[in-house]
């Protein structure tokens, strides 16, 4: 019989001084590598402008223009965008050392000859502009452009490949092993490839590297956020997804300031990995889940947790309190010894019932799609111009507002509508972008739209997730619609290198079209909202499984009694065992013990 630490934590307090330090200092930073590791490839691996380098004219001091050079030297093609410019992997045949030829060029209007040159491909390298010398970008330090600027791609596809294996393995670890264990090996492998890809010598290690970075990139995220959810009371679970959320987005803006003030890619890497080599002081701080030490059985350990939570709310124990647990656990034949085997869990226990299956498929279906959208949203928003680093911090600060709105809904709508809607709002403004491709003030508005409804989107489905999956498996269910989600965003970089102007726009109409499907279908599951999160697989199986088509409308379910329902829990156990009366009464509810029994 797994004890519920729902039922625990109105007696020791379901958001004191002790949740609210762990959430604040613990939690909420270790969730930050996530963002910085997550982006910070795009800015080392930034394509600047560049041109073939004409050893006669760049290498030679003449006092010539760099448009002067690229006028003579280099000739007109269509870019990516369909338009003509100067070409970037193409240079004339001509030959710049002979005096005489450099002395009909310089004269205005000069040539050579009255015949067009032939072309032939960059012959000497590439010349790369920056908008400041203290750039530097793997591209130009390895010239991965012209036949090689595929290699770029190909490092954001195999990041994600490595992302959606690490967040499966580690599923299992977090669920198997405890989550505090988990997250510190995520940090040490994340650290060690973060740190020596500053120290790559070539393109080759540099993307072992960053395989090694993406490999634990989802998962770090994904266990802070878990154990922040479970450590609080139903009631406060809302409050604490999005306060992970918001420090997410404001991750992502203190990112684009990291990366606009260190522009050089190997100085950049040890900016953004240095300085979370702290988090390993965490490890005499960071606590093990009590929901998940109690859900293994392991009854006293979580004592020792639950004790330390109740002193710093505050609040206080009977010395025999968690006799009743395991009086319980015994009789129901569990054994309560952390050194004896307990039942392992996999993926295969989500979908051997029906209704966990059902909603397994819905919620990686949604998982999917939400991802995708997002991702994809971040890797083609509109072209905006400017500064690319204050473009990616204002993209960011976009996603503040939608905080705004979430904060009163999914606590009066529900789960179900807010992510419902939200899903619809983005999918119909990527759908609507294609009446608006050469409008761009129309297009920047439906952008904001639907980042505004993705990332609404983002906050409310992990949440909804974490509350659906039971707590033996919730680390491997999460982890698994996870790597179901990150398929979208290993196409996307394939995508946006090999599209045209055209197929552009249809990733954007697939996935719009995604979303609305996945809004629609995000009413099938059960409310979460107030309810009591699922320990065993027995109880995953029976939450919601008579929500029928005739609730699927249902909206805005009512707050339950808490207190009551404690007290009711309380009087029924002390029907059944008398003798466990008096570790029961805590001071919460010593005055109304004897009226509810």
């Amino acid at each position: 019989m797994t004890v519920d630490f729902d039922l625990i934590l109105p007696d020791v307090g379901e958001y004191g001084k002790y949740q609210k330090l762990m959430v604040w200092f613990v939690f909420l930073p270790g969730m930050i590598p996530c963002g910085f590791h997550a982006y910070n490839q795009l800015f080392m691996a930034t394509q600047p402008k560049f041109r073939c380098l004409v050893p006669d004219l760049d290498l030679v001091d003449r006092n010539l223009t760099d448009d002067f050079i690229r006028n003579i030297s280099i000739p007109f093609a269509i870019n990516k965008e369909g338009r003509w410019d100067s070409s970037s992997c193409s240079m004339y045949a001509r030959n710049y050392s002979a005096e005489e030829n450099l002395a009909a060029l310089l004269q205005p209007g000069g040539n050579v000859s009255s015949d067009i040159p032939a072309t032939v491909p960059c012959q000497a390298g590439w010349k790369f502009q920056y908008s400041d010398q203290e750039s530097t970008t793997v591209v130009a330090e390895w010239a991965l452009v012209c036949d090689k600027d595929f290699y770029t791609t190909m490092a954001l596809v195999l990041f994600g490949v490595s992302g959606l294996v690490g967040n499966w393995i580690f599923g299992y670890i977090q669920d198997s092993m405890g989550r505090r264990p988990a997250f510190f090996i995520y940090l040490l492998i994340e650290s060690v490839f973060a740190i020596a890809t500053a120290f790559a010598p070539t393109f080759g290690v540099w993307l072992a590297c960053r395989i090694g970075v993406g490999f634990t990139v989802p998962a770090i995220m994904g266990t802070p956020f878990v154990m922040a959810i479970e450590l609080v009371g139903p009631s406060w679970r809302t409050h604490v997804a999005l306060l992970a959320n918001v420090v997410y987005s404001f991750t992502l803006c203190l990112l684009g300031v990291v990366v606009w003030l260190v522009r050089d890619w190997r100085q950049m890497s040890l900016a953004t990995s240095l300085p979370f080599l702290a988090f390993f002081f965490y490890w005499w701080v960071l606590p093990e889940s009590p929901r998940w030490l109690l859900s293994q059985d392991r009854i006293a350990e979580a004592e020792v947790e639950i004790r330390k939570m109740a002193r710093m709310n505050k609040r206080t124990l009977p010395p025999g309190y968690f006799n009743q647990f395991k009086t319980q656990t015994e009789e129901a034949g569990d054994d309560t010894d952390s050194n004896h085997s307990h039942p392992t869990y996999g993926a295969l226990d989500l979908v051997k019932t029906p209704n966990m299956a059902r909603k397994t498929a819905i919620i990686t279906f949604i998982w999917f799609t939400v991802t995708s959208v997002y991702v994809g949203l971040s890797y083609y928003a509109p072209a905006l111009g400017g500064n690319e680093y204050l473009n990616f911090l204002l993209a960011g600060v976009a996603e503040l507002p939608t905080y705004f709105f979430l904060w009163p809904t999914m606590d009066r709508w529900g789960r179900r509508w807010t992510l419902c809607f939200s899903m619809i709002l983005g999918g119909v403004a990527c759908l609507a972008t294609l009446s608006f491709q050469d409008n761009y003030v129309a297009t920047l508005v439906l952008y904001c739209i639907g980042k505004f409804g993705i990332s609404s989107a983002f906050v409310v489905l992990p949440l909804m997730a974490s509350e659906l999956y039971p707590t033996v498996v919730r680390g491997i269910g999460i982890s698994i619609s996870g790597v179901a989600g990150m398929l979208g965003p290993i196409f996307i970089p394939l995508i946006n290198y090999l599209g045209t102007e055209s197929l552009m726009v249809l990733p954007l109409m697939i996935m719009g079209g995604l979303m609305v499907a996945g809004g629609l279908s995000a009413l099938t599951l059960p409310e979460t909202l107030h309810q009591h999160l699922p320990q065993t697989l027995e109880e995953g199986e029976l939450f919601g499984k008579d929500f029928g088509y005739k609730q699927w409308l249902t909206c805005c379910p009512p707050r339950p009694n808490r207190r009551e329902e404690h007290e009711n829990d309380v009087a029924q156990r002390l029907a059944e065992n008398p003798d466990i009366a008096k570790p029961l009464v805590t001071p919460t509810i010593a005055s109304s013990i004897t009226s509810a029994i």
